[in-house]
Formats: structure tokens, C-alpha cells, sequence
């Protein structure tokens, strides 16, 4: 998977409002990870439906204003080169290789245009 958009963020302030919200425009289930204040959004309610985002707090964006829009993630073969680039092609790494378990390893940073991006580097061994 090389350079694909793989999965979404939408920063919210009040989880059951926004579940309610997604759920009654888009018909998308949610799993529980971890904390109350993060859920995955599947495509459909189904056990096995597609991941394909998350709600989560807005504590865990690591931008101090408030981002209105998606944060998205982009999975790319090799986190350190797209670290290095970023910063070769004029971004701002907010949040450098760092490991999520069983997932991958993920940095965020701003482009050019202050926009929040996410490179995920997936793999399942990441620990």
C-alpha cells in the first residue's frame, strides 16, 4: 500500500452527540478502543464492517487550535523517508515516529498550508 488514503479522524467535543450524528447520516458502527473518548467508525454496523476512521477527542490532536475538518492518514511504505521529506519539502512534523501497538508507526504533520496530515507506516509486529 504506497502513498493510499487509509483512514480518517474526526475530532470531536461530545462523543454521543457525534455518534448519533455519523450514525443517523452515514448508517457507520462503532467500536469501542480503549477509551470513552475515542471509537473506531466502521462502513457499516456489521461484526466484521471495514475500519475506515475514528472519532476521537479533540486531547488528542496535537494541534492547540481547534481543527474543524478531517485529519487524515496516508500509508506509506517507509515513515522515516516521508519524515524526512516533510521536512525537505517545507512541513512542520508535529508528532514524530511514534509506535501505535499491533498497528504501525504513525507521524503527523502540517503541510505547507497548515492542513493536519498523518503518514502510517503499517505493521501488525509494531510494539
Amino acid at each position: 500500500m504506497k502513498n493510499k488514503l487509509t483512514h480518517f479522524a474526526v475530532h470531536i467535543d461530545d462523543m454521543k452527540r457525534a455518534k448519533k450524528f455519523y450514525d443517523g447520516v452515514f448508517d457507520w458502527g462503532f467500536n469501542s478502543y480503549g477509551q470513552d473518548d475515542f471509537f473506531q467508525i466502521k462502513a457499516d454496523k456489521s461484526d466484521d464492517g471495514e475500519l475506515i476512521g475514528a472519532l476521537q477527542s479533540r486531547k488528542y490532536s496535537p494541534v492547540s487550535d481547534k481543527i474543524i475538518g478531517l485529519e487524515c492518514t496516508i500509508g506509506v511504505e517507509n515513515i522515516d523517508d516521508i519524515i524526512e521529506k516533510v521536512q525537505i519539502n517545507g512541513g512542520q512534523v508535529l508528532l514524530s515516529k511514534t509506535v501505535i501497538p499491533h498497528v504501525g508507526w504513525v507521524a503527523k504533520f502540517l503541510d505547507t498550508e497548515g492542513n493536519l496530515i498523518c503518514a502510517m507506516q503499517y505493521d501488525k509486529t509494531a510494539e
